[in-house]
């Protein structure tokens, strides 16, 4: 960073952000050093470790060899993805496939039945539901790695990297990767451009001159997996890579798979050639008269006028915009604690920064695995965009959350068709879903509905931050139009004089059965919270309360509750006394952590709830959320010690990779999820919620074992 932009900082944070101290001085953080001291050092081979650069839209994951030699070999690790948000790929649909194939009906309250789209196991139901659900799934977009030639003339495998020595240099998004190939030395340097979908390398190495060194581009077709690469190395007949423009040190390419297109440029310094090798195979191969070749690589769905970008320029472009991230949101620094957790939820925090920025902070919805691998086709889950996004608003990015808020009104008009069809009013939105906002089949998803509040929740978050009428107006058909939906799903019961919800769903605890599930707790206080906020956005407006909406938040179903414990679904009394029901995300605690006390909630009921289910869960089969989400809990119940004690919950889900990422499984390497809901519970147990105890640092110890100090965080409903 500049020295001018730097000190502008230091002194922004010093005036607008005077921080939060727990028994420490208010001096601005060194954000530099705090930082850099959380750069990611490799130096061996990790197939877990591989790391990334990108810029939210656009992401390149690397191997040991500082690029993507080894992609076979990394494929059960964090493989490496070459993504973007654009890049999205349909396998042809002849039998024309859709919604009538895959729908069954089902009884709901008050003697009707909805129609849902759900999971079939034969014939053309099966057929369909596998089409629909797989299409459009997240392409890969193309591997770019080294061939180099040992003095034999066989390609080199991993184990001949030796001496490793890699960095990720979070403050400026550098990847340096130093190794020796049989004592020869070689160096690859590796940025991500952050306005465009590019990267840009310099490899230095003394096997440029002896000619053993070469860079291979190889373009996969796409593939219909749940989980995998994304990459499909068998179809080469199903598309068509061709040179369009050569020239000089460029070269332009035109990728075509079906409906697909997209293009590939490269530009490079020095001496060079590209080569094709074979259908969807180049080699760029530079001059034997130079130590160092270095070479820019572009992706792009349409046309660009403007020319790559060098090296030179994509690294000042990745330093400035990195170290303006980096210093301009809020920060958190644990120096002086005398917990020893605390410098490595100091690497979480710092890494999990990194890595939503460049996975979650896009145009579109993330999907849970980010711009990395696919996960369920490569299709975001709404239900998940709260924890992907609401760490952006109280960190001071509200930038970044607002970044995909078009998309609810890009498919606004498809969300009120799929409500209309079900006989709701408003929009229903989708769960599983890819750019069109077409939601996929499922026996699981297409019941849930925790996803619904979400859009009111952002809207909220980006108002208390900016309180303008042209916020209000942006959003007042989102906010809205989700409320006619919330209140128009909520049945009435004559009998006890109570709104409910009614099967078919399945609540956020996903174990129980859609046709027997009534008044999940979670999602009845996300109903009261969202119609509350939908009728302060009609004051705020001018308007009078809409007279449904309120009828339905002061005769709303109570939150079930048996022997003073809140219950995860009504009639569910066998939740705490058998065992299979202790399992999967403890999601009752959410009514009161993720949200803010209402009359739903009684506080003691939830502490006993907590204490609970702290002590007789089964951690095995909880997610990543799950920890941050009891840990604010933790912090609005007055038990600062559990959220810590749930923050570093002893489960292998709750794992942290040597590059930040959230592992869960070997079926699912990585969760971002988890990574934001870290961010979500750590920024509000330091900066506090609404009716927060008047201390420093309320979510935390206050017995002097954490000395928590930050600036910039925003404080959380």
């Amino acid at each position: 960073m500049h020295l001018k932009s730097y000190l502008f900082y230091l002194l922004l944070g010093t005036f607008l952000y005077p921080g939060l101290v727990a028994g420490q001085d208010d001096r601005p953080i060194d954000r530099q050093a705090l930082v850099s001291r959380q750069n990611v050092l490799l130096e061996a081979v990790d197939t877990l470790g591989s790391l990334s650069v990108g810029n939210g839209e656009f992401a390149f994951t690397v191997d040991a060899s500082g690029l993507q030699t080894f992609a076979l070999e990394y494929e059960q690790g964090v493989s490496l993805g070459t993504q973007s948000q654009w890049g999205w790929h349909s396998i042809p649909n002849p039998d024309n496939y859709g919604r009538d194939d895959v729908t069954e009906r089902y009884e709901t309250c008050n003697d009707r039945e909805i129609p849902v789209m759900t999971q079939h196991s034969e014939g053309r139901a099966a057929d369909a539901a596998n089409w629909l659900r797989s299409n459009p799934h997240r392409l890969h977009l193309g591997l770019i790695g080294l061939t180099i030639t040992k003095t034999n003339g066989e390609l080199i495998k991993l184990a001949d990297l030796q001496d490793i020595d890699q960095e990720l240099d979070l403050w400026t998004g550098k990847i340096t990767s130093s190794y020796t190939i049989e004592g020869e030395p070689v160096k690859v340097e590796l940025y991500g451009h952050q306005s465009e979908d590019q990267i840009a390398f310099r490899i230095t190495s003394p096997l440029i001159k002896a000619g053993r060194l070469r860079i291979s581009l190889r373009f996969p077709y796409g593939k219909e997996c749940h989980v995998c690469p994304g990459y499909d190395w068998d179809a080469n007949d199903k598309h068509q890579t061709n040179i369009i423009e050569a020239g000089g040190n460029g070269v332009s390419l035109k990728r075509s798979l079906d409906s697909t297109q997209y293009f590939v440029d490269a530009t490079w310094e020095g001496t060079g050639i590209l080569r094709a090798m074979a259908n969807h195979h180049f080699e760029l191969i530079p001059g034997k008269d130079q130590a160092s070749f270095s070479a820019g690589i572009r992706f792009r769905n349409q046309a660009a006028e403007q020319s790559v970008s060098g090296f030179v320029a994509t690294r000042e472009n990745s330093e400035q915009a990195w170290q303006d991230f980096w210093a301009a949101g809020a920060a958190i620094d644990f120096s002086g604690s005398t917990d020893p957790r605390a410098a490595e939820l100091e690497r979480r925090i710092i890494l999990s920064q990194y890595l939503t920025r460049i996975q979650c902070a896009g145009s579109l919805p993330p999907q849970e695995t980010g711009l990395i691998f696919n996960s369920w086709y490569g299709k975001f889950h709404l239900e998940m965009t709260w924890w992907h996004g609401v760490h952006f608003a109280l960190w001071d990015r509200i930038d970044l959350l607002e970044k995909s808020m078009w998309w609810y009104d890009d498919i606004i008009e498809s969300a009120a068709a799929t409500a209309e069809w079900q006989g709701f009013a408003g929009v229903r939105w989708p769960k599983m879903t890819g750019p069109s906002g077409r939601s996929s089949p499922s026996s699981v998803g297409e019941f849930l509905l925790w996803q619904q509040p979400h859009p009111l929740y952002f809207a909220e978050l980006i108002y208390r931050q900016r309180p303008e009428r042209a916020t209000l107006e942006k959003y007042r058909d989102i906010v809205f139009r989700t409320a006619e939906f919330m209140a128009s799903v909520a049945q009435y019961n004559e009998d006890d004089g109570k709104y409910h919800l009614c099967h078919p769903l399945i609540p956020a605890q996903e174990i129980f059965h859609a046709t027997e599930t009534d008044d999940p707790p979670f999602e009845l206080a996300y109903w009261h919270y969202g119609l509350s906020v939908a009728q302060e956005w009609r004051k705020r407006l001018g308007l009078a309360p809409d007279a449904g909406w309120q009828r339905v938040i002061d005769q709303l179903a109570p939150l079930p509750q048996a022997d003073a414990l809140y219950l995860p679904a009504a009639r569910a009394y066998e939740a705490y006394t058998d065992d299979d029901n202790r399992r999967d995300h403890p999601v009752v605690l959410g009514a009161y952590g993720m949200l803010p006390l209402s009359p739903k909630i009684d506080p003691e009921i939830m502490g006993n709830t907590f204490d609970e289910i702290m002590k007789h869960w089964n951690w095995q089969t909880t997610w990543g959320w799950d920890y941050p989400m009891m840990a604010m809990t933790a912090a609005r119940l007055g038990k600062p010690e559990a959220a810590i004690d749930a923050l570093f919950l002893d489960a292998q889900k709750n794992t942290y990779l040597v590059n930040g990422h959230n592992y869960q499984s070997q079926r699912l390497r990585i969760y971002l999820p988890g990574n934001g809901g870290l961010l979500t519970a750590v920024a509000m147990m330091a900066a506090g919620w609404d009716g927060a105890p008047d201390r420093p640092a309320p979510g935390f110890p206050a017995d002097g074992s954490w000395r928590v100090k930050w600036e910039g965080l925003k404080k959380m409903p």
